[in-house]
């Protein structure tokens, strides 16, 4: 026998109530936090992963999280590979407040909902979450209504995306872990300085044959001005375009050209190796200890060089 139609369990004005006091509960009880949204770039559709992903969004959203005791997960775990720091954390969010804020933004019209692989950025401990699940039916339909979205997160792998969301705090803490290329540079005119987040390019000499030129490009994250003249640049998301040649890197002596004014210089030494043709790669950086490494790693096993147990190929 159906139910009684005279009693309902979605009153909308109850639904509204009890909406109203979860958004207000959130923003007593929750956290700040930025929502990324993922750009595809160029999805690998057999392994399901976009590792080109551009990140240019940041929206701020109140989020409880539901973990009070500390982050869950393994925690930290020591392998034979290192040190893994395995956080994770679960968030909950209102539907409403979300669609208000981000939702209508989005293009994803099939599917209007946070997506797993959206990052997540916690200013309290200053760390980025990874969307694994969302989960949008708890607590289950209570007043036959799914007033919140649970989202399960795990830290976020920094895999050389690119990060310009406009928001400071966010671009400045990528920058800092990001692949970086520093570069001593002479202006060709002085004062005219390269600035944090513009492109640079540097056209490459093509091998005899090849045509056209490649242009290596890459965005300046950090700059330190060491005269009127000069300039040290450590470049991120370095890419290539055109085809020809084995030269995938700038080269000293090369020019470069910034995006924003056109400003030039010329490369006068590059720190990306132990050695390159100026002689003196990171050898005045005290930290690094490059030199010292590559000399004290003659004494190890290393079978990157040759096999110090024969060639396997042989036969006795």
């Amino acid at each position: 026998m159906p139910r009684n139609v005279y009693f309902s369990q979605a009153v909308r004005s109850e639904q509204h109530l009890y909406e109203d006091l979860i958004v207000e509960s959130l923003k007593i009880y929750g956290q700040d936090i930025y929502y990324i949204p993922r750009t595809l770039i160029n999805r690998d559709n057999i392994l399901g992963e976009d590792p080109a992903s551009k990140f240019d969004d940041a929206y701020l959203i109140e989020g409880y999280i539901e973990n009070v005791d500390g982050f869950e997960g393994s925690g930290d775990l020591y392998s034979k590979f290192g040190l893994e720091i395995r956080d994770e954390v679960s968030f909950v969010i209102s539907r409403r407040v979300w669609e208000r804020r981000i939702g209508v933004f989005s293009a994803n019209s099939i599917d209007p909902r946070p997506q797993e692989g959206d990052v997540l950025f916690l200013p309290m401990t200053n760390s980025f979450f990874e969307i694994s699940y969302v989960e949008d039916d708890k607590p289950f339909y209570q007043l036959s209504d799914l007033p919140v979205y649970r989202l399960n997160c795990s830290l976020f792998e920094y895999n050389d995306e690119d990060f310009d969301t406009g928001v400071e705090s966010i671009d400045t803490k990528i920058n800092q872990v990001s692949y970086q290329v520093p570069l001593s540079v002479n202006l060709l005119i002085d004062r005219l300085f390269f600035k944090v987040g513009e492109t640079i390019s540097q056209t490459l000499t093509p091998a005899v044959g090849d045509t056209p030129a490649i242009v290596i490009s890459g965005e300046v994250a950090q700059v330190e001005d060491t005269g009127d003249s000069s300039q040290n640049l450590w470049i991120s998301h370095i890419g290539v375009t055109g085809s020809g040649g084995e030269a995938r890197d700038f080269t000293v002596g090369g020019t470069i050209s910034g995006s924003d004014n056109n400003y030039q210089g010329t490369i006068t030494a590059i720190r990306s190796d132990v050695t390159d043709t100026t002689g003196g790669a990171w050898v005045s950086d005290g930290a690094a200890e490059n030199v010292a490494l590559e000399s004290f790693a003659d004494n190890f096993l290393d079978f990157t060089e040759s096999n110090p147990f024969g060639d396997p190929s042989e036969t006795y």
